[in-house]
């Protein structure tokens, strides 16, 4: 899963991000007046909303084994509950045990995810999932926060606009681009394919959006709606090397954001690097807990 702060316009094309009219800016208005959110109670609307089946929406397949939701997406697995208590010891080991069977039987799977969160137990989870082959990656920040307070209108640098690419009439091209800015800006590529059949299935919960130069794309991110929630994802955001520090991320998070809220959003999540978590936490999102994901590679 694509897990790094992060790609959007309500009528496909290449106009220019505006705030969506006096009953938005209204809203904006009152919701900056608030205290910040508690961080208890948007980690309670996280879990109740964002979790088990949340997270199979764009699964190819998904099947249960006691409190796991087990996807495969393509040919990798993802892991997702929402509590595992009354698992430990041999019970613990056991499920664990289970789902890396479940994924082995399965020849087109070639790793699947086991994502953990900080505020969850058992104590002894990282140690099995460790013996069964699961290796950590690095932890990242989950965050929460009301979409308008991430809002706001931010000044571009000259030369740059932002635009939604899923919406045209053929993104496949734009979708190109767009991962090979997401590779200069993370150091790894993306799967064009990939995209372009989550793009197929979740046409109208996912939004692509870049912000570019006459001549490049020089930052992306998307937006995934959650499906009967409160929620939206800001998911695979990255600038590359060359345009960092001059707010363009912070733009294309605002324009993300005004999206989510023509569309009737009211939280936006994502899971943050060290270097998006500052970027989101100015803008209003509040740091509820962390999350580490643990890889089983076939």
């Amino acid at each position: 899963m694509l897990a790094t702060c992060g790609f959007s316009v309500g009528q496909w094309g290449l106009r220019q991000v505006t705030r969506h009219g006096d009953g938005w800016e209204g809203r904006y208005s009152q919701a900056m007046t608030r205290p910040q959110d508690d961080p208890q109670r948007l980690l309670a609307a996280y879990d109740a909303q964002l979790r088990e089946q949340a997270e199979m929406v764009s699964a190819t397949s998904v099947d249960r084994a006691g409190p796991l939701w087990r996807g495969k997406f393509g040919d990798r697995g993802f892991v997702s509950y929402r509590t595992l208590d009354g698992y430990n010891g041999a019970a613990l080991d056991d499920l664990i045990a289970q789902t890396v069977e479940h994924y082995r039987a399965d020849g087109q799977i070639a790793s699947a995810e086991w994502k953990t969160r900080g505020h969850d137990g058992p104590p002894e989870l990282a140690d099995r999932l460790r013996a069964h082959g699961f290796e950590p990656e690095e932890p990242e920040t989950v965050m929460v926060g009301e979409a308008v307070l991430l809002a706001g209108d931010v000044a571009l640098p000259a030369g740059v606009r932002l635009r939604r690419i899923d919406n045209v009439p053929n993104p496949y091209p734009e979708v190109v681009k767009a991962a090979a800015a997401q590779a200069r800006a993370f150091g790894v590529a993306f799967g064009v394919e990939d995209a372009m059949r989550r793009l197929e299935r979740n046409a109208d919960l996912l939004e692509l959006w870049i912000a570019e130069t006459a001549t490049e794309v020089v930052c992306v991110g998307r937006l995934e709606v959650v499906a009967h929630s409160e929620f939206a994802g800001l998911w695979g955001g990255g600038t590359v090397p060359d345009w960092r520090g001059q707010g363009i991320y912070r733009a294309l998070t605002a324009a993300r954001a005004q999206s989510a809220l023509a569309r009737g959003v009211r939280y936006l999540h994502s899971d943050c690097t060290a270097a998006s978590r500052p970027i989101l936490e100015r803008s209003g999102l509040v740091p509820v807990t962390t999350t580490m994901p643990y890889i089983w590679h076939q």
